[in-house]
């Protein structure tokens, strides 16, 4: 299994768990028609293509950072709650099946260096983004991996600041996080592409009180 380096604080850390939500109620923002929205994530109710409004303007003040030639390619906003805890327990039950002797505890940190357990969750409070770069064709710029590979299959090449990726990909990383950052988000450094704002992530990385955003129904 692909151990995460250990001065990453995983989303499933009781520090970040332990960070108050003072819910604002912001409602959530359909992004089409704002920004590039791919739709490889899609639902039939649109919600991955939904994000608190305070997220959504951060976003296109990220676009107007960018150098000429690059766009934000939105992939994954909002996640519902049921969504969420099937992909989690999914993953769960793939690194059972992978490692037959890892305890239960051992698979719940594991599957948090890629999927967010329930109760801290920034997708189903549509405070997460899943997005990469795209040219003015929409086509992809190399990232290194693609989006959603997780550590096992990328060989950890999934990990903001991978040694082992290109030159070319950790420059685009760099691009990505020079507009993202000025705007106020963080990632979550397991995924180079997991980007939030608001959530309790985000509260506890730039120690924050509170978090903005709790789960919210679609």
């Amino acid at each position: 299994m692909w151990q995460a380096p250990s001065d990453i604080v995983l989303i499933s850390d009781p520090r970040v768990a332990a960070v108050p939500v003072r819910e604002c109620g912001e409602p959530l923002a359909d992004m089409r028609g704002r920004l590039r929205v791919d739709t490889r994530m899609a639902d039939p109710a649109g919600a991955y293509a939904h994000l608190r409004e305070g997220l959504a303007t951060r976003l296109e003040q990220a676009e107007r950072l960018l150098p000429a030639g690059y766009h934000l390619l939105l992939v994954e906003g909002y996640r519902p709650i049921p969504t969420q805890r099937g992909i989690f327990d999914a993953y769960v039950a793939e690194l059972h099946e992978a490692y037959p002797g890892i305890s239960p505890e051992e698979a719940h940190v594991a599957a948090s260096r890629y999927v967010s357990p329930v109760e801290v969750a920034p997708h189903t409070a549509g405070a997460a983004i899943d997005l990469t770069l795209c040219d003015p064709d929409g086509v992809e710029y190399d990232m290194g991996t693609q989006v959603n590979d997780n550590p096992e299959e990328s060989g950890g090449a999934c990990y903001t600041a991978a040694p082992g990726i290109s030159a070319e990909a950790r420059g685009h990383r760099k691009i990505l996080a020079a507009a993202l950052e000025p705007a106020g988000l963080v990632n979550y450094p397991t995924e180079w592409w997991h980007w939030s704002y608001g959530d309790r992530y985000w509260a506890f990385t730039v120690s924050a009180e509170h978090a903005h955003y709790g789960p919210v129904e679609f």
